[in-house]
């Protein structure tokens, strides 16, 4: 396996321009060892019981087949009995000096490559979940259009496949605003991680926990897979995230807290996408084929539509966003009209599932899509009733698997795929002759909403941002990495 399941961009002028790096003391790198040994511990003990005793009958019952005339040199049968840690212990491969020094690093501090790690003002980031094998990380890459340059400039190791990465400016720890992304991942937890730090080996902080016995700890949050997060710009403490159990959570970022529950829905929640300048209003797509609309101050559904399948992605129109797109898992795009009942126009633009579904930042009508077959398209949505298909292409890629438009240059995405040898590639679609001719003629928009977010004066308490358990409210958030 090698596949990009997620990817997104950072804007200009966001990244510090020295990022810090994470010096731990050999005393903080053992406390994070023996912490991570006691959570694979309780995660051991907390396991559950039924499934124990199942593998204890299926274990005598191989026990009671087993031939005793012959002859079991290496004591395979007691194999599953031992009580050893099973576990990677490393412990055992690590080394503290007393110095702080590691005998086996030679490198000169001043070295040369200290100045590659300067981010300039006119770099973009891009985030990428990349998986290979077993290994899964998220992959920071500095993009600058005018130099011509995209390389990796450093990495973090994740503990989970991820799914979804949504990219934030809200620091719980810091007045000012931070440079950090949320992670969905196969498990329930989200992670946030600082981006401003180099070989830190911990998140910022963690949305939900699971439940632990031996530590008296109810379990907080979502209870299987979060496949979508939703960063709210006008109320940046607030983040939405859909998953596999069939709910949506709204987190307060400022105690890392569920605050509000939809629980609406009859399948997975796999997008989810707040309203450009309606903050209250969040939009999302579901696999039992239904795109719902909320009212977030009192929990109710303004609007849905049923889809023609299973919902993949959902996306406001931002030039006009009276209007929004949903695609779907057998190739469909619909378009919606949030003050009419059913679809505008409807296209089958793909053959299998429609998983990148992204429009232009700046140029309006200029939309974007990609699938499982490989194809990306250009489409022209300027006129809301007849969609126009401009450009169209087979990947190299493999089987496409996510899209994010570039927030500075109206032209240039990223596209994931899983082809081993080439997952990932940045492409600007203004060197493409169809395309270029199509749009270069259109104005471009700033497309933000500075001058909306200083105009909103709802109380963000009309949000109903009412925690789902009490005994949740207070959430203890985890010390940020040494930074030096």
């Amino acid at each position: 396996m090698n596949i990009i399941p997620c990817a997104t961009w950072v804007a200009k002028g966001v990244a510090a321009t020295t990022p810090a790096k994470v010096e731990l003391t050999p005393q903080e790198l053992e406390q994070i060892i023996k912490q991570t040994q006691s959570e694979l511990q309780d995660a051991e003990n907390d396991s559950d019981e039924e499934s124990v005793n199942e593998i204890l009958k299926c274990k005598n019952k191989k026990k009671s087949q087993f031939d005793e005339s012959q002859t079991d040199e290496y004591d395979f049968d007691k194999y599953d009995d031992e009580s050893g840690d099973i576990h990677c212990n490393i412990g055992n491969i690590a080394t503290f000096e007393k110095d702080g020094k590691d005998p086996l690093v030679t490198k000169d501090e001043n070295d040369s490559e200290n100045e590659d790690d300067g981010i300039k003002s006119d770099d973009n980031l891009v985030l990428i979940g990349h998986v290979e094998g077993d290994a899964s990380t998220l992959e920071i890459f500095v993009y600058n259009e005018a130099e011509g340059s995209f390389y990796c400039h450093h990495d973090i190791l994740l503990p989970s496949f991820p799914l979804c990465i949504e990219w934030l400016n809200f620091d719980p720890a810091d007045v000012k605003p931070g440079n950090l992304c949320a992670i969905g991942n196969m498990t329930p937890i989200i992670e946030v991680w600082d981006l401003d730090l180099i070989d830190c080996l911990e998140s910022a902080y963690k949305l939900g926990c699971k439940a632990s016995k031996k530590k008296n700890r109810k379990h907080v949050g979502h209870k299987n897979a979060v496949l979508d997060l939703a960063w709210n710009k006008n109320y940046t403490h607030v983040l939405a995230s859909g998953s596999v159990d069939q709910t949506i959570l709204l987190w307060d970022l400022e105690n890392a807290t569920p605050v509000n529950k939809f629980a609406c829905f009859n399948e997975k929640i796999q997008s989810i996408k707040w309203h450009p300048t309606e903050t209250h209003q969040l939009l999302s797509g579901c696999a039992d084929k239904i795109v719902r609309l909320f009212d977030c101050r009192d929990k109710t559904i303004t609007k849905s539509w049923e889809a023609l399948g299973e919902v993949e992605r959902v996306l406001w129109n931002c030039f006009d966003a009276n209007y929004c797109i949903a695609s779907t898992d057998n190739g469909y795009i619909q378009y919606f009209d949030v003050r009419q009942n059913e679809s505008i126009w409807t296209v089958q633009a793909h053959t299998k599932e429609v998983t990148g579904l992204s429009m232009s930042s700046s140029c309006s009508g200029f939309l974007v899509t990609s699938a499982n077959d490989g194809i990306m398209k250009v489409w022209d949505i300027i006129n809301h009733t007849d969609p126009c298909l401009v450009w169209e292409k087979k990947s190299n890629l493999g089987a496409l698997q996510c899209l994010a438009s570039n927030p500075d240059d109206p032209f240039v995405f990223i596209v994931g795929g899983d082809n081993k040898s080439c997952n990932h590639r940045v492409l600007n679609f203004s060197k493409i002759a169809e395309v270029r001719e199509r749009f270069e003629h259109r104005k471009i928009l700033k497309n933000n909403n500075e001058e909306e977010m200083m105009e909103v004066t709802e109380n963000v308490e009309s949000m109903i941002l009412n925690n789902v358990d009490k005994h949740n409210a207070v959430f203890k958030k985890k010390k940020r990495n040494k930074r030096i």
